[in-house]
C-alpha cells in the first residue's frame, strides 16, 4: 500500500464501525475516495494568534498528506475569495468561507440521510468535491447532482472529482432555489447552514423524501435536522443529537456592517446568567428568540446587535454580584432572550435533540419536545 492508503486506511478505521457509521458501502466508499485530491492546498491557523491567522500549506510539504488525513476540517478558502495560492507574506487574516469538512462528519451525514444505492440525490454546497466524490460512489454518477455557488471553487471541484474517477451533474448557481431542472429527489443534503429551509427544496424533494440540514443563523447557534417532506412545500422533522456546524450559506448571511458602537440605554439586573448563551444549545435558544441579532462576546459579556432595527442589548458583571443588561432600540432583545431561555431552562434545558421543526406554505416553526410545546418562528 502507498502512504496515502495506509493513511486513508488508519482514518476510517478510526471512525467507521461505530453506532453512527454502520453502513459498509459507506466505508467502502470513504476507502476508495483519496481526500488528497480534494485538498491539494489549504489554511492552518497559526496557534496563539489575535485575530486569527492563517498560514497555506501545499501539496508536497512536510506534515501536508497527515493533515489530509486527520479527522479535521480543512479550510481552503478566506473571504470568499482568498485562496492559499493568494497569499504572500507568509499568514492570511479573513474569516473562512469555503473549506473540506472533517471526514467522519460527512459520512456521518450520509448515513443520517439514509442514502442508498437507487435514490436520486442533491447535494447544497459542493466544496471541494471530497463529500460529491463519497455520494457518487455510493449512489452512482447518474443518480446525484450537486451546487455550488461560488464559480471559482466549483471550478477546482469540478477538476478534482473528474480526476477521482466521477462524473456526478455538477451546477454553478444558487442551492437555495435547488435544481429546477431536476427532480423529483429522494435526498437532499446541505453542506452548508441556512436561516430557513429554502422553499424551492421542499417542492424538489419528492413527498416521503428526506432533507438533511444545518439551520443557524446570526446568532451563531447551530441545530442538524432531518425533515421529511410530507406535501409540496411542507415538511416536519426533529433535530439530531451532536454538534454539527456550518458555514452560513451566502445569501443567508448578515449584510456587511462598518463597525458597532455601544450606545446607552435602558439597564437592570438579568435574570438568568449569561453566560449560558454561550453555550451550545443556550445560543441556538437565544438565536430562535432573537433572530435577526448579530451575538459577541464571551462568557457573561455578551452583546446583541439586532440587524434590521439597530437594537441593541449588552450585559456585564454587576460590582454587587451578578449581571446587568443595557437595552435600547424598539426590539428588547434580552427581554426576547430571557424568556426563551427561561422557558428552555423549565423543560430541563434540552440539547437539539429534543427539538423538532414543522414547515408548510404558512411559515417555519421550531418546538421543543411536541408541535404544541413552546416554539418560534424562523425568518423568512
Amino acid at each position: 500500500m502507498s502512504t496515502s492508503e495506509q493513511l486513508r486506511a488508519a482514518m476510517v478505521d478510526a471512525f467507521t464501525g461505530d453506532d453512527e457509521i454502520t453502513d459498509p458501502e459507506w466505508e467502502r466508499a470513504a476507502r476508495a475516495v483519496p481526500r488528497e485530491l480534494f485538498t491539494g492546498s489549504f489554511f492552518l491557523p497559526v496557534p496563539g494568534s489575535n485575530p486569527t491567522a492563517y498560514r497555506p500549506v501545499f501539496r508536497g510539504e512536510p506534515g501536508w498528506l497527515e493533515h489530509v488525513y486527520s479527522n479535521e476540517t480543512l479550510i481552503t478558502q478566506l473571504d470568499g475569495r482568498t485562496r492559499p495560492e493568494d497569499v504572500t507574506g507568509g499568514t492570511a487574516t479573513g474569516a473562512p468561507s469555503s473549506s473540506s469538512t472533517l471526514p467522519s462528519l460527512v459520512l456521518r451525514m450520509w448515513h443520517q440521510l439514509g442514502a442508498e444505492a437507487g435514490h436520486r440525490a442533491l447535494e447544497i454546497g459542493t466544496g471541494t468535491g471530497y463529500s460529491t466524490a463519497l455520494g457518487a460512489h455510493r449512489l452512482g454518477d447518474a443518480n446525484l447532482t450537486s451546487i455550488e455557488y461560488d464559480p471559482q471553487v466549483g471550478e477546482a471541484a469540478a477538476a478534482a472529482i473528474k480526476a477521482a474517477g466521477y462524473s456526478p451533474h455538477l451546477i454553478i448557481g444558487d442551492g437555495l432555489l435547488g435544481d429546477p431542472d431536476g427532480g423529483p429527489y429522494d435526498r437532499l443534503i446541505a453542506t452548508c447552514s441556512v436561516r430557513h429551509v429554502p422553499l424551492p427544496w421542499l417542492h424538489q424533494v419528492k413527498p416521503g423524501g428526506l432533507i438533511l440540514v444545518t439551520l443557524s443563523g446570526w446568532g451563531y447557534g447551530f441545530g442538524l435536522a432531518l425533515l421529511v417532506v410530507t406535501g409540496p412545500g411542507q415538511a416536519t422533522g426533529r433535530f439530531l443529537p451532536g454538534y454539527t456546524s456550518f458555514m452560513i450559506a451566502r445569501p443567508h448571511d448578515r449584510p456587511p456592517r462598518q463597525g458597532l458602537s455601544l450606545l446607552p440605554g435602558d439597564e437592570r439586573p438579568t435574570r438568568i446568567n449569561p453566560e449560558i448563551i454561550g453555550t451550545w444549545t443556550g445560543s441556538w435558544v437565544a438565536q430562535l428568540a432573537a433572530p435577526s441579532a448579530e451575538r459577541m462576546g464571551v462568557g457573561g459579556q455578551q452583546i446583541l446587535s439586532d440587524v434590521a432595527t439597530g437594537s441593541q442589548a449588552r450585559t456585564m458583571p454587576n460590582p454587587e454580584g451578578g449581571w446587568t443588561v443595557v437595552q435600547r432600540g424598539p426590539l428588547r432583545l434580552w427581554d426576547q432572550v430571557e424568556n426563551a431561555v427561561e422557558t428552555w431552562q423549565k423543560l430541563g434545558e434540552p440539547h437539539q435533540e429534543g427539538f423538532g421543526i414543522t414547515v408548510s406554505t404558512s411559515g417555519q416553526h421550531v418546538w421543543i419536545g411536541h408541535e404544541d410545546g413552546p416554539g418560534w418562528d424562523l425568518p423568512i
